[in-house]
Order: structure tokens, then C-alpha cells, then sequence
């Protein structure tokens, strides 16, 4: 079987499914955005909100590397399907929760899906289309992340807003999109077969999978649940750490391992993948945490909170799509994400300066530099990764990247989750004290910003002063995160983008090729 190269009109309509999935997923995730602060009050409290935004990051994290080793083996289309389905019937279950723990577990299904759909959308445009016109496509792909973002807070603003509607339909409303995509991969996507045994390999899985969990479950739980200095804090890191040494044991010795340990001794590799998963942090604590300052300190409705974004999304889709057909036409990538690192750290700490007064104007040129940032950033990074992968480690190398920015996003929510609790509790105590008010029972469990807004002074001034002064905390950590991206993507060699599919491109693909698995 000799390689096949797709026209730009084949590649396009491939194109077209694989990228309404993946708006259908994203929507699910900044869809609740905006509606998160309704749905925690409503099911279980402020203290709650990390847990329902972390369990899909921490599935979709650990399950990203499994799926692109599946689509080797069993083939790219059946698995992009399967992933659809997975993240359908997690969208049903989460409209249909009773309690947090219901929504929790449906969420964790749905990143299961979202995991599947965000790794081989890029897999598959890996497979169709060579390094050097892959900057054209790839801005694409973040033009609908960006489309998301802010199609999501408005679509989820509308909703909780809408009489009759509810927060539920935030999730029920991802449902036809996905039967659509489900439909135009069925038609549209057509790659070569091939017949292989499939070796799977689970023990490389388990411990990776389990170590990323027991870690995420620290980062999660600690202070809230358990002090950070206790036996489960220890136990937890403890066993992250025993799994991750397995997993290390376990991808040396199986024949087809989920990480291949060669992609280690990559330099390209290496450090995009830290630059993601610095990337992650920044941006999913970003959209995660922003609407809680539009909702609760400025008072916003959950559709003028979305609308607020807007700027943030139009950056991100001018420099994706910008960036993209640039290195299209000149083959250099690596300023692009230098660059919007640093105006990643710059809205970081521009974000870190806003306060109860701050006018909407300023909250918009912030976000706006944010999302300038992030698009000059994320696209690229996977680029440069793909560009120095073999063909043979296409979708490994693809699924690795998004496995460590997927795993920075969960580490972001649930950190910095924990800092705005536990800064928030501190604040609040402190002012009341101050006033010689009493401390509300369950400190931050303050319900919903309706609830909030409806708060007897002085007790509602002393809330609003505190989760501004929690967000200040929240948004400066990021600064010196989005730092060290940067210094990760310093510290990689441009290499010139190729005209072929990667450095084993120039051969023909064989029966046995991974990369020719549908």
C-alpha cells in the first residue's frame, strides 16, 4: 500500500466532521462555564466547583495516551466514533444527575469522550496532511476552539437564563451536534484499512492511568477533604509516584507501549510537552475561574459573563488562524509561541489586578491579550511535535502532547481551586472578624451568585472584597507558570517544517505501518 495524498477539497471535507466533534466537546466543557456557579449552588455548594470541572480534565487526561494507542490498533475512524458515543451517553447522564456525585461520575464519563475527540482530530489531520501545510488546517482547529469558547459561556448564559430551560440542557444540548459529527465521519472520513493483531498494553495503562489519578486526587482533595500534611496526602503521593515508576518498567518492555519511553529521548518531544502542559494550566484555570469573578464580584448575569469573553475569543481565533497560515508560508513556528507566552504571563497579571470596581473595559483588553496568547501557543506546539515525530509515532506523539496539556488543565482547576478556597475562607474570616460580624457557617459554601447578590450588607460587600482578593491570588500563580512555558519552548530547535508526513514519511507506507490504520 502506497501512501495517498488527499486533494485540498478531500482534505476539507474530512476536515468538516472531524472539527464539528470536536466543537460539539469543547462546547460541553465552556458551556458550564457560565453555568457551573447555578449548578454548584444548586446541587452542592461552592466548595463543590473543582470537583465538577476536574473529574472530565482528569478522564480525558489519562485516557488520551489509551486512545491514540487504540486507533494503531483498531483504527482511527471506529475509535473517533466510539469516543462520540462515550461522550454522548456522559452528556445524557450528567443532565439527568440528582446530586453531585452523580454529576461527577457522568462528568468523568464525558472527558472519557472529549479525551477520545480532542487527541485524534489532531491524529487524524496528522495522518491526511503533511508538516508544512499543516499550519493551514491547524489554525482552523483552533478557530473552533475559539468559536467554542465563546459560543459555550453564551450558550450556557442563555440556558441557565431561559425560562423553562434550566442548567440541565448544558448538557443535553451537546447531544444532536454529536449525532451529526457522528454521521459526517461516517461519510466523509475514508482511510486506508489494514488487518492487524491487536496487542494492547494494559499494564502500561493501569499503572499510567492509576498515577495520574492518584496524583490529580491529591491536588483535588488536599485541604479540602484531608490536610496536606496527612497520612492521605503522603499514601496518594506515595502511590502516584509507584505507579509512574511501573508505568516507566511497564512501557520499556511492551512491544507496543501506550508512551513509547523513545519519545523521551525527543528534544522536540520533551519540550512541548512541558510547554502544554504549562499551556493547560493557564488556560483551563483561566476559563474555569473567570466566570466566577464575572458572576459573584461583578454581578453578571450568566449571558453577560459569556458576552464578556468575547474578546478573549476573538484574539485566539485572529492568532490561530493568523499564526497558522503564516508558518504555512514561511516554515518557521517557534516565535509564534514565544511570543504568545509571554502575553500569556503579561494577561496573567493583568487579570491579577482586577477588583470590584474594575470597569468592563479593562476586563475585556485582558482577556483579550489572554486570548492573543493561548493562540499564538496551543496549535503550534502540537505542530512542532508532529513535524519531529516519525511516522510510526505519529499518534503516540500526538496523543503525549495532549495528554500533558490535558493533564496541566486538571492540575490548573485543581490548584488553583485550592488556592482561591483556601484564600478565599482566610479573607473572609479575617473581615468579618474586622467587622465584628459573625463567620457564615460553611465559610465559602455560599450558594449561588443569585444567592450571594441577595446577602445583607455588610456581609455581601466583605464577600464580594474577598473572592476579588482571591482571584487576585488565583490569576498571579499563573503568571510565573506561563513563564516557565516559555522557557520550555525556548529551549527548542526549530527544525524546518517538512513537505512530506515526518522524517519516515519519504518511505512508502506498508501493511504493517501503524500510520495506516484507519
Amino acid at each position: 500500500m502506497t501512501e495517498r495524498s488527499y486533494s485540498h477539497r478531500e482534505i476539507l471535507k474530512i476536515l468538516s466532521g472531524l472539527l464539528l466533534a470536536l466543537l460539539t466537546s469543547m462546547i460541553s466543557t465552556s458551556v458550564v462555564g457560565t453555568a457551573l456557579p447555578t449548578i454548584v449552588g444548586d446541587l452542592g455548594g461552592q466548595d463543590q466547583l473543582s470537583w465538577v470541572a476536574s473529574a472530565p480534565l482528569l478522564t480525558m487526561t489519562v485516557s488520551t495516551p489509551l486512545w491514540g494507542k487504540l486507533s494503531d490498533l483498531f483504527g482511527r475512524k471506529f475509535m473517533f466514533q466510539l469516543s462520540l458515543v462515550v461522550f454522548v451517553l456522559g452528556s445524557m447522564a450528567a443532565g439527568l444527575a440528582q446530586n453531585m456525585a452523580e454529576l461527577i461520575s457522568a462528568r468523568a464519563v464525558q472527558g472519557l469522550g472529549v479525551g477520545g475527540l480532542s487527541a485524534l482530530t489532531q491524529v487524524i489531520l496528522g495522518d491526511i496532511v503533511e508538516p508544512r501545510q499543516r499550519g493551514r488546517y491547524s489554525g482552523y482547529t483552533g478557530a473552533v476552539f475559539g468559536v467554542s469558547t465563546i459560543a459555550g459561556p453564551l450558550l450556557g448564559g442563555f440556558i441557565v437564563d431561559a425560562d423553562g430551560l434550566g442548567w440541565r440542557w448544558c448538557f443535553y444540548v451537546c447531544v444532536p451536534l454529536a449525532a451529526i459529527a457522528f454521521i459526517v465521519i461516517q461519510k466523509v472520513l475514508r482511510l486506508p484499512r489494514v488487518r492487524r493483531d491487536a496487542r494492547i498494553d494494559w499494564l502500561g495503562a493501569f499503572a499510567i492511568t492509576g498515577g495520574a489519578s492518584a496524583l490529580m486526587l491529591v491536588l483535588t482533595l488536599g485541604g479540602k477533604q484531608f490536610a496536606w500534611n496527612s497520612p492521605w496526602t503522603y499514601g496518594l503521593g506515595a502511590l502516584s509516584a509507584a505507579l509512574l515508576a511501573l508505568s516507566i518498567v511497564a512501557e520499556r518492555r511492551a512491544g507496543e507501549p501506550i508512551l513509547p519511553p523513545r519519545l523521551f529521548g525527543d528534544r522536540t518531544f520533551v519540550f512541548t510537552a512541558l510547554a502544554s502542559l504549562f499551556v493547560g494550566v493557564t488556560l483551563f484555570g483561566g476559563l474555569i475561574f473567570l466566570p466566577q469573578y464575572l458572576q459573584i464580584v461583578k454581578g453578571m448575569s450568566p449571558t453577560m459573563s459569556g458576552l464578556t469573553t468575547v474578546p478573549m475569543v476573538v484574539g485566539l481565533f485572529l492568532a490561530s488562524v493568523g499564526s497558522g497560515r503564516i508558518v504555512t508560508v514561511t516554515g518557521r513556528w517557534k516565535v509564534f509561541p514565544l511570543v504568545g507566552m509571554l502575553l500569556v504571563a503579561l494577561a496573567m497579571f493583568l487579570l491579577s489586578r482586577l477588583h470590584v470596581s474594575s470597569s468592563r473595559l479593562i476586563v475585556g483588553v485582558d482577556v483579550a491579550v489572554l486570548g492573543v496568547g493561548l493562540g499564538l501557543s496551543m496549535q503550534i506546539l502540537i505542530l512542532a511535535a508532529q513535524n519531529g515525530a516519525k511516522r510510526a509515532d505519529m499518534a503516540a506523539t500526538t496523543a503525549g502532547v495532549t495528554f500533558f496539556r490535558s493533564l496541566g488543565g486538571a492540575m490548573g482547576v485543581a490548584a488553583f481551586g485550592a488556592i482561591l478556597t483556601g484564600r478565599l475562607n482566610g479573607e473572609m474570616a479575617g473581615m468579618l472578624r474586622a467587622a465584628h460580624a459573625e463567620v457564615p457557617a460553611g465559610g465559602a459554601r455560599l450558594g449561588s451568585p443569585e444567592a450571594i447578590q441577595r446577602l445583607p450588607e455588610p456581609l455581601h460587600g466583605i464577600v464580594l472584597e474577598s473572592f476579588a482578593r482571591a482571584m487576585e491570588t488565583v490569576f498571579m500563580v499563573g503568571v510565573p507558570i506561563a513563564l516557565l512555558g516559555f522557557l520550555a519552548v525556548l529551549a527548542l530547535r526549530e527544525l524546518p517544517l517538512r513537505s512530506g508526513a515526518g522524517p519516515a514519511a519519504a518511505r512508502p507506507l506498508t501493511e504493517g505501518d501503524p500510520a495506516s490504520v484507519p
